[in-house]
């Protein structure tokens, strides 16, 4: 329910603007006067203000300018019995959505404070979504249901603002990179490059000059200097996967540009000095390959600052239908409705045991969107090794539970995530409310309006 502030030094006009706004479902708050105007405007939140121009001593203007200041995301329409076009065109200049003369035509108004909601509403929607995309790989993108993902999340962001050196632990398909990317994202880094490199899928020339560079002449073919990426991402952060499969010739090398913080590129005898952050990952316990002689142990220990293990999936099954609802909305086009995951479907996905991980889960998704029938997700459309699982009464239980819950609307389920943060909030503030609601940056009303109700 859009909630309005009306501001008016005439109580009869506070009255008339309220039982009309009201009896169209909008909740008002009156405020008699620029002065209270201001004070109400500072304290809580409103998605419209309608103020009055002609006031004293603050007038419309002024509450205007301080709605522009400090309530940037709230439309404003002005009332003026003068309705000159040069207090018009400067209420607009300032910011004002609209204005209406006095005495309003009722129906007029009603339009004006629809269309000045619906403006806002788009313009917040759009602000939402830029904020968004511009945080693809931050924590937002990582499910993080089970404990153990959580965890992962925690130290993450622990991490990310330093700059030290983290493995990745993690099988096949776990999401390493995308942890990467969210330390990354976090870090102070986050505006220079973010490199990655296959340890494994380079033959040990090429990794050697990928990552290090080469001077002119350094081998056949090599016509031209070419910087590496170690030099590419000066000031960002280089990320090596699968860095089990770097080559003991190279390790030699890689160890020494930690040390030093310089590299030298191939068939170069000048050092050059860089500023990267590494961040590596592996499928592989490299303590077993150290036993074996094929790590180098000194490496070990300046990669392994902080260790970072992702389990894999069948160990956190509370992540499965969360990522498998992601990839549903990730995959369901524009302005269409995502299809329904029935509960038979998602009872197989949670009993199944998903050696490939987040990635066999996501193309297992994608196969069952492209063959679904009336926008349905069934047994039937899953790929056939799947849907062969036996389904356990657990895990159909918990799926017809959760399949429940995501009826419930979007509003609901955002009202529910508030209210539950809000609680985490308050229980961190020691049940002190003036302290929470600093925390929360809101003011304390707007904490009692949106706590739930205690109970007597």
């Amino acid at each position: 329910m859009p909630r309005i502030l009306l501001v008016d030094d005439e109580a009869s006009i506070l009255s008339v603007l309220g039982t009309l706004l009201k009896a169209e479902g909008y909740e008002c708050v009156p405020a008699l006067a620029g002065e209270k105007g201001k004070e109400m405007l500072l304290a809580e939140e409103f998605d419209l203000m309608i103020s009055d121009i002609r006031m004293q001593p603050i007038n419309g203007m002024e509450l205007l300018k301080v709605a522009h200041e400090e309530r940037p995301n709230m439309a404003v329409i002005m009332l003026t019995a003068y309705g000159s076009v040069e207090t018009a065109i400067e209420a607009l200049k300032l910011g004002a959505f609209d204005y209406i003369t006095k005495p309003f035509k009722v129906d007029e108004l009603l339009i004006t404070v629809q269309r000045a909601l619906e403006y806002n509403k788009a313009i917040n929607e759009n602000a939402d979504l830029k904020a968004q995309l511009g945080t693809r790989y931050h924590l937002e993108n990582i499910v993080a249901e089970s404990p153990a993902m959580q965890n992962v999340c925690e130290m993450i962001k622990r991490v990310a603002p330093t700059d030290t050196t983290v493995l990745i632990y993690g099988e096949s398909g776990t999401g390493k990179e995308l942890v990467a990317r969210a330390i990354h994202s976090c870090s102070r880094r986050k505006d220079q490059k973010f490199l990655a490199v296959n340890c494994a899928a380079l033959p040990e020339p090429l990794l050697e000059s990928e990552m290090f560079g080469h001077a002119k002449g350094a081998f056949t073919g090599a016509a031209t200097a070419k910087e590496g990426l170690l030099e590419t991402a000066n000031g960002g952060t280089v990320f090596l996967d699968e860095i089990a499969s770097m080559p003991l010739s190279i390790q030699g090398k890689f160890l020494r540009v930690l040390q030093e913080k310089e590299v030298r590129r191939v068939g170069s005898n000048q050092d050059i000095p860089i500023d990267v952050r590494i961040l590596a990952a592996t499928n592989t316990k490299l303590e077993s390959l150290m036993e074996e002689g094929k790590f180098r142990e000194d490496l070990y220990y300046r990669l392994s600052v902080i260790p970072i293990e992702i389990k894999p999936l069948h160990e956190r099954p509370e992540d499965i239908l969360p990522l498998a609802y992601n990839v549903i909305t990730a995959e369901t086009p524009e302005g269409q409705d995502p299809p329904v995951l029935e509960a038979e479907a998602a009872a197989i996905l949670e009993s199944y045991a998903w050696p490939g991980n987040v990635r066999e889960l996501e193309n297992a998704i994608k196969h069952a969107i492209t063959f679904a029938s009336d926008n349905k997700i069934t047994k039937e459309v899953l790929p056939p090794k799947i849907a062969a699982t036996p389904v356990s009464a657990s895990s159909r239980s918990a799926s017809s539970k959760l399949d429940a819950s995501k009826c419930k609307s979007l509003k609901a389920f955002i009202r529910a995530k508030e209210k539950e943060y809000l609680q985490q909030v308050l229980s961190h503030s020691e049940g002190d409310k003036e302290k929470a609601a600093k925390a929360l940056k809101i003011s304390l009303a707007t904490l009692y309006r949106k706590l739930p109700e205690e109970p007597e």
